[in-house]
């Protein structure tokens, strides 16, 4: 049998831990706290892809405007605005969704909060992705949708239907979320079952200092490091240190 297919993520030495890159085609889920860098991590998966392979990119944003995804980005040299006009990217803006009364009405029916939600992400995607015909999709962030779902077996059931909608598009895609536990011994998350790969970034104590660790937990057909990884927030975005260790 051949190996799998892999797609690079564009963040230096993180390949070397996820043996090659990402497994293309599937959906990936990047978990951590504030001011983790998930954004920045995803972003950087996007553009690195435009820049260097050609594969145009969908950014959804569930969180926050375009306007401020763009200057947050910006720090790091990455013009989005210039990506979207040449057609390169497509941006989302899905943080209405948000803001949506607890019923909506389509024509004669009354559709819930979460369910118009979920129907207006996933339609949300598939226009972006058919917009630039993309290889890769980002969205950002899925606890945005996920609390909407108090119920473990409806969030499971909301959050499959997501991962399946992205999986149809054959696009390589990310999705972040926020840890609601951190340490080594941290609880694992409902989403965290669901996706086909997981890579989970937080702030570690040892001893009294406070580093930056990066694991990749799992993923399917990917022969893969499990030891926390240091990495660092520069002005190029995310790099990580394959080679040394946090203990």
């Amino acid at each position: 049998m051949s190996s799998p297919a892999k797609i690079p993520s564009g963040v230096p030495g993180l390949d070397e831990i996820l043996g090659g890159g990402f497994p293309r085609e599937r959906v990936i889920l990047i978990a951590g706290g504030p001011g983790a860098g998930k954004t920045i991590l995803s972003t950087q998966f996007l553009v690195n892809g435009a820049m260097k392979y050609g594969d145009s990119g969908v950014f959804v944003s569930l969180d926050e405007s375009k306007e401020h995804v763009q200057r947050e980005m910006s720090q790091f040299k990455w013009n989005l605005d210039e990506l979207e006009k040449g057609k390169k990217l497509a941006f989302v803006d899905a943080s209405p969704i948000r803001h949506l009364p607890g019923e909506v009405k389509l024509g004669k029916m009354t559709v819930g909060k979460r369910d118009f939600s979920l129907i207006s992400l996933v339609e949300g995607v598939r226009k972006g992705f058919e917009s630039v015909n993309a290889k890769r999709i980002i969205v950002d962030c899925l606890a945005s949708l996920t609390f909407n779902y108090p119920d473990p077996i409806q969030r499971r059931t909301g959050i499959l239907d997501l991962i399946e909608a992205l999986a149809e598009t054959k696009a390589t895609c990310l999705l972040t979320t926020e840890l609601r536990s951190s340490g080594l011994e941290r609880g694992v998350e409902l989403e965290e079952y669901l996706a086909h790969g997981v890579i989970v970034l937080q702030t570690i104590q040892v001893g009294k200092s406070f580093l930056r660790a990066v694991q990749v937990v799992k993923m399917r057909e990917a022969q893969i490091d499990l030891q926390p990884r240091p990495y660092r927030i520069t002005e190029n975005g995310i790099e990580v240190y394959p080679s040394e260790t946090i203990f």
